[in-house]
């Protein structure tokens, strides 16, 4: 009997696209926040002075795998790691102005694959809450999905984190799982929690968030507006 007469399940075909670029130094530039290179010289006094001074300041460290550093030198010779790298591709968060008020990056990227991640994302507490991170992160999701044709976009965190989960699901990513036991972060076990979103959520989400971001609805919720998107991936971090 031929081999293929009872076929296996396969995965569908995907469109022999070119494969994607990683992502550029070129500055992202939105309504409230600019996305640029990391230029240590530049950044690094005002970066240690927003995220270090004061325990409360310095609890944003917490779940990072560094930091917070005991002075402003340590904090420099990370950052100068941090700008030769190119995966993690680091970029500084610059406010209207022109004050660097945190970090993000594009890390495990993966060309040939067309998935890379956002992560080690951080900001002064003086901006947390407000429209800072949701500008970034839409800027950093239509580089990567539109400007570089990539078709899925990561976003990973420590389990425990709870604010940054409940940020993913705003955020439009769905809850994929929890990995056990997947790290060993300043010595302590690290769950990792699991979110992604692929090209085809991207559209209803790049929606919301321009809705959200740019719309002239002050009293809209990206939360509520995002909720049916992530409908049926359920975080059961997000009953906390």
């Amino acid at each position: 009997m031929a081999e293929d007469s009872f076929p296996l399940p396969v995965g569908a075909p995907v469109p022999a696209n070119a494969i994607p670029g990683r992502p550029a130094r070129t500055t992202l530039r939105g309504a409230t926040v600019a996305l640029r290179a990391l230029d240590p010289p530049r950044d690094r006094a005002a970066l240690y002075a927003c995220s270090h001074g004061a325990s409360e300041t310095e609890r944003l460290w917490t779940y990072m795998p560094y930091g917070p550093f005991a002075e402003q030198s340590e904090m420099g010779a990370w950052l100068d790691r941090c700008a030769a790298t190119e995966d993690p591709a680091f970029r500084a968060v610059i406010d209207a102005e022109g004050r660097p008020i945190g970090m993000v990056s594009y890390l495990n990227i993966v060309p040939e694959h067309r998935r890379l991640e956002l992560g080690h994302i951080w900001y002064a507490p003086a901006v947390q809450r407000t429209v800072v991170n949701t500008e970034s992160i839409y800027l950093m999701l239509r580089e990567s999905f539109d400007g570089l044709g990539y078709r899925r976009v990561e976003w990973k965190c420590d389990a425990l984190n709870k604010r940054s989960r409940a940020a993913a699901l705003r955020l439009g990513f769905r809850f994929e799982g929890i990995f056990r036991q997947h790290m060993i972060v300043k010595g302590r076990n690290r769950d990792t929690a699991w979110f992604a979103l692929v090209d085809a959520d991207w559209p209803a989400v790049r929606a919301n968030m321009e809705r959200w971001l740019y719309g002239d609805e002050p009293a809209l919720s990206l939360r509520a507006l995002n909720r049916p998107l992530v409908a049926g991936f359920h975080d059961p971090a997000a009953d906390g």
